[in-house]
């Protein structure tokens, strides 16, 4: 198997799991207990949120640990937004974990409006800036999108918005990023997309902004996010950012040269395609267009030639619906309907890439026979 799913998940990095068994089996403290197993458990957790915080360009008071990406979303839309009525502003092309939480919030009594984008998959600044009102509560923008890697441009709205909230999972680790210097309120992140756990990310919050809880039980993270840290997964998602990090400058360029490693053969040999997205997208995630191919009957080709990808987030991946990401990018029917999502690690190598390309072609020319 070739595994072309990066953005859904990655496989924990070898030196992450090192680092956090410790902390499973012999350093298992609570972190909230005053006895010195609790103490041991206590400083490792606060040596990640530093950790972490530095990483990102945030201060450690300015680190929640959360579950992941979804409960940091979550958080930071219910618990920035305040009570209706309102105006939110968001785009289209948003995880279903923020769409959802919006949609709650328009049950609720919010006006949430969705700004357009190009045909790039990026928001227009000038259509962000034009959509804001005197009673606009929230703006909400990802960094980098989840199903065609475009970069959106966080740094120049988030000086410009009172309260911007920015979902930085596909960034993280990937890109350069400071907390700081976006200017945004809030941005989450999750480990298990740069090489570290499952079930633990963090939302990064402004000193001094008001966040109100979504959970209620106990002290812990200024009461913020009440509950037991875990700890472990802690441990592992600063060792897992860390070393992405410290790679990143390599792992760009390596990945946009082996870009052109899978995409040549492509063109070559299945002709046409389409790549949809901005050329100046992250090099980690690329989304491909093989129009006269149904994309969930190409998926199972390609699961059984063994090459794993997806038709789009990992969450809505059992949706038989359009992709919402490349309607609201307005590409045509065929474009829509054929497209697939590849994703890319450091670790993935030129000869994976070759030999995806070689299957994903064969699979997509019997589908196109088949059809014709």
């Amino acid at each position: 198997m070739i595994y072309l799913d990066h953005a859904s998940t990655t496989p924990v990095l070898p030196e992450v799991w090192e680092a956090m068994r410790p902390y499973a089996i012999e350093h298992f403290g609570n972190p909230a207990s005053a006895h010195a197993v609790g103490r041991k458990a206590r400083q490792a957790l606060e040596d990640a949120r530093e950790g972490i915080a530095g990483l990102l360009g945030a201060s450690p008071d300015e680190v929640i640990f959360t579950s992941g990406a979804t409960e940091a979303n979550n958080l930071a839309i219910f618990g920035l937004a305040g009570p209706p009525p309102g105006h939110i502003l968001a785009s289209p092309i948003e995880h279903p974990c923020v769409i959802e939480p919006l949609k709650q919030l328009a049950a609720r009594g919010f006006e949430v409006e969705y700004v357009p984008v190009g045909r790039d998959g990026v928001v227009s600044v000038d259509a962000f800036r034009d959509r804001v009102r005197p009673d606009t509560r929230l703006a909400v923008l990802m960094l980098v999108n989840h199903e065609t890697g475009a970069v959106q441009p966080i740094s120049i709205l988030g000086s410009q918005y009172s309260i911007l909230h920015t979902d930085a999972a596909q960034g993280a680790g990937k890109i350069p990023l400071s907390f700081h210097e976006l200017g945004v309120t809030s941005l989450s992140i999750s480990a298990h997309k740069f090489g570290g756990p499952k079930g633990v990310g963090a939302l990064l919050v402004r000193k001094g902004v008001k966040l109100a809880p979504q959970l209620f039980g106990g002290h812990q993270q200024q009461g913020r996010r009440p509950g037991t840290e875990n700890v472990p997964l802690a441990v592992g998602m600063a060792a897992a950012l860390g070393l992405s990090v410290s790679r990143m400058d390599a792992a760009t360029e390596s990945l946009r040269r082996k870009w052109l490693s899978f995409r040549d053969p492509l063109v070559r040999t299945c002709w046409p395609i389409v790549v949809n997205g901005s050329k100046d997208g992250s090099p980690y995630i690329v989304n491909v267009s093989f129009p006269g191919c149904r994309a969930d009957l190409l998926l199972m080709k390609l699961d059984l030639a063994g090459v794993a990808c997806s038709t789009g987030s990992a969450c809505s991946s059992g949706s038989l619906l359009p992709s919402p990401v490349l309607q609201a990018m307005g590409v045509p029917d065929e474009v829509l309907r054929s497209a697939m999502r590849f994703s890319f690690a450091p670790q993935t190598t030129d000869a994976e890439l070759i030999e995806a390309a070689r299957r994903i072609a064969e699979s997509v020319n019997r589908l196109r026979e088949t059809v014709h």
